[in-house]
């Protein structure tokens, strides 16, 4: 019983982190699949529609049925919170990423991203939802790690070095990989281009990280909110797509690589992620959900090594190994301060029913005591019987309290 008792505690703490590895294959598997699809002329906006109306029809069914009793009332200031996180997350960041991945290649998109740590966690300081002490080492594990995570992506970006020859390269003929158009190959100016537009992009993705937490804590239905963001951004994308979209056969779409993309990136980095990420969020907080983006760039550079041909250079393993020291760093951090917050929960409530109604709320007690003395001493007076001492002095807490934080380390 001991053996299982540790074995599903160690599993309850491990599944924040299972979670959000799990989520960035998912977010792996859309760059590469995505590239692909854009490669071969599908329009950037259409996608965002296809991709948000796939995942509004698969996660709507789930929030109408098993949230219809704990569903919050959509209040005018939840709507403009919905409104915002629709505009900042299917329209802003997915048209601006796109057209960035479509300028450049699915490594150097995500290299690009990896930035979000850095934003969200500046971000959540701003908005004070985290709090930065220099003196204590959590806090200087988070920015460093957030600095050689930007760092090693820079490097990436910036350094190329020698081509690495992979094992399997030499197993995998050229004709089976999919090798892109010459055409299709973008120029230095795509590059900065496309740099640009990743940046709006991760700025506008963390933003919508900081709204969505702030978002859950009164709208707290999260199958709800997610269905009613990727609905939002449908609405939106639609909108976005008829302005710049002015060719009806731009909206075609068959049983091919472009329904893939749109099914894909719509159920599993949409409405699946959508959700996982507000459930991590509710617990850890936006800076812990960011942390982990850094590993799709490694995920999307193996993978991108088998299926697109991509090379892979000198500069871009150093880059990935400080990528992920500085990833630990952050997580080492974040389960520091959770550990402490934990902590804290767990002693609030002695606290709260000793001390601390002691130290606030004197006035009280003591006309509790001095009304307690007027009654038992009328009694004794009619009684003609004496009062011990003690019996005033009794019900202070000090020994319990004496007991109870004894063991605190």
């Amino acid at each position: 019983m001991e053996g299982k008792g540790c074995l599903g505690n160690f599993y309850e703490k491990a599944k924040p982190y299972i979670a959000m590895i799990c989520l960035q294959f998912g977010y792996a598997g859309m760059n590469i699949i995505t590239k692909v699809s854009l490669n071969r002329g599908m329009s950037h906006y259409v996608l965002v529609v296809y991709r948000h109306a796939f995942a509004t029809a698969v996660i709507a069914p789930f929030a109408i049925f098993l949230e219809r009793k704990v569903r919050p009332k959509i209040t005018f200031t939840s709507f403009l919170q919905l409104f915002a996180l629709g505009l900042l997350g299917p329209v802003i960041d997915q048209n601006f990423y796109y057209a960035g991945l479509k300028f450049t290649s699915p490594t150097f998109s995500c290299a690009m991203s990896n930035m979000l740590p850095a934003m969200t966690f500046v971000m959540a300081v701003i908005c004070r939802m985290e709090k930065v002490n220099l003196k204590k080492v959590r806090c200087q594990a988070k920015v460093v790690g957030t600095i050689v995570t930007v760092a090693g992506a820079m490097l990436m970006t910036l350094y190329k070095g020698d081509v690495i020859n992979m094992v399997w390269s030499k197993y995998i003929h050229p004709r089976k990989s999919y090798v892109p158009d010459t055409s299709a190959q973008p120029t230095d100016q795509d590059w900065i281009k496309g740099s640009i537009l990743l940046i709006i992009a991760t700025f506008a993705w963390a933003s919508f990280f900081i709204l969505q937490a702030i978002t859950l804590r009164k709208y707290t239905a999260q199958l709800s909110l997610t269905a009613l963001v990727c609905f939002m951004g449908t609405l939106q994308s639609i909108v976005v797509t008829l302005v710049m979209e002015h060719k009806p056969n731009a909206w075609a779409i068959g049983w091919d690589m472009n329904l893939l993309a749109a099914a894909y990136a719509g159920i599993v980095s949409s409405s699946i992620a959508y959700y996982v990420q507000g459930l991590v969020m509710q617990k850890r907080g936006p800076v812990f959900v960011t942390a982990f983006s850094p590993l799709m760039m490694i995920i999307v550079a193996i993978m991108g090594s088998f299926i697109l041909a991509e090379k892979i250079y000198v500069g871009g393993v150093i880059g990935a190994a400080l990528i992920v020291m500085g990833l630990y760093s952050v997580l080492w951090g974040k389960y520091k301060e959770y550990k402490e917050k934990e902590a804290e929960e767990i002693l609030e409530p002695v606290k709260g029913g000793n001390a601390y109604q002691n130290q606030n709320e004197n006035g009280k007690i003591v006309e509790d005591i001095e009304a307690n003395i007027v009654g038992v001493t009328q009694r004794s007076e009619d009684k003609r019987i004496s009062v011990p001492a003690i019996a005033i002095g009794a019900p202070m807490p000090h020994p319990p309290m004496i007991a109870i934080e004894a063991p605190k380390p």
